[in-house]
């Protein structure tokens, strides 16, 4: 499966990059393409969707940029053909919707995280405050330095995840100020310091009882294997909307698959 990797010079571009060049699941890097690619080890490298003409070696995008990209990224996905693995966070509403209209015409694999442990994570939150429907819910994200975009696309996955069950549900981001706790609110907390790889922590309580959900990641590799995990299930779907819910409950193999990711 030959791979068009955007977002090859970053943290996690790096990363898939490495994978794909070891052979990981049968992978190949084909093209690269970042505005500062310079040496990367690919056979084509670009600075830009833009200058990429020939996709004919390729099987599937994996997206390691930024969000301001979306309308670029899915415009060239659907005018291509191409499956497309959105593993980038911070999207507008609007960008959202972008990648929602590329999902008409291409499959699209979107999710604020690409490991399988936090999807396991969201069905156990699910689970937990659909058994305890009055408990309170607030969420911890932890994070390196350098990310740009707070609460992360995992805690408001969670969050959403959560309000599925709980429609009334509103969002505190960072408690502040004065007022009591509303009982609809789900708290979100945003910190950064450090190299913290990802953590995440629901916390579920009742006056008589808490129960905390943790899941912390130890090496950024544990998410390109899941990118690429999600591009070998991806390229057999048809259109549509994809997720690790999806890979996860798969019927076609995807599950057993998967399992090699964390095996």
């Amino acid at each position: 499966m030959k791979i068009l990797l955007n977002g090859i010079s970053g943290y996690m571009g790096r990363e898939v990059a490495k994978l794909c060049n070891a052979g990981y699941r049968g992978t190949e890097l084909s093209v690269g393409v970042d505005p500062s690619a310079v040496g990367d080890e690919a056979p084509a490298v670009y600075t830009s969707l833009n200058e990429v003409t020939d996709t004919s070696g390729v099987d599937c995008i994996v997206d390691f940029s930024h969000h301001a990209v979306t309308e670029a990224l899915t415009s060239f996905a659907v005018s291509r053909r191409l499956p497309l693995v959105v593993a980038t966070t911070g999207h507008t509403e609007e960008e959202l919707q972008m990648i929602r209209e590329a999902a008409k015409c291409v499959p699209v694999f979107h999710s604020g995280n690409m490991s399988l442990g936090i999807a396991l994570l969201v069905e156990l939150a699910k689970i937990t405050a659909l058994a305890l429907p009055e408990a309170e819910i607030e969420i911890i994200e932890k994070h390196h330095n350098r990310k740009i975009d707070a609460p992360s696309g995992t805690a408001l996955m969670l969050a959403n995840s959560i309000r599925d069950i709980r429609p009334e549900a509103t969002y505190n981001l960072g408690r502040s100020g004065h007022g009591k706790r509303a009982p609809e609110e789900i708290g979100i907390h945003s910190i950064r310091m450090g190299n913290i790889v990802g953590e995440h922590e629901v916390i579920i309580g009742t006056p008589n009882q808490t129960i905390t959900l943790k899941h912390e990641a130890h090496d950024r590799a544990l998410f390109a294997e899941g990118a690429l995990a999600a591009a070998a299930f991806l390229v057999s779907c048809p259109p549509g909307m994809y997720d690790m819910q999806s890979l996860i409950s798969s019927e076609d193999g995807a599950e057993s698959d998967f399992s090699a990711v964390i095996g």
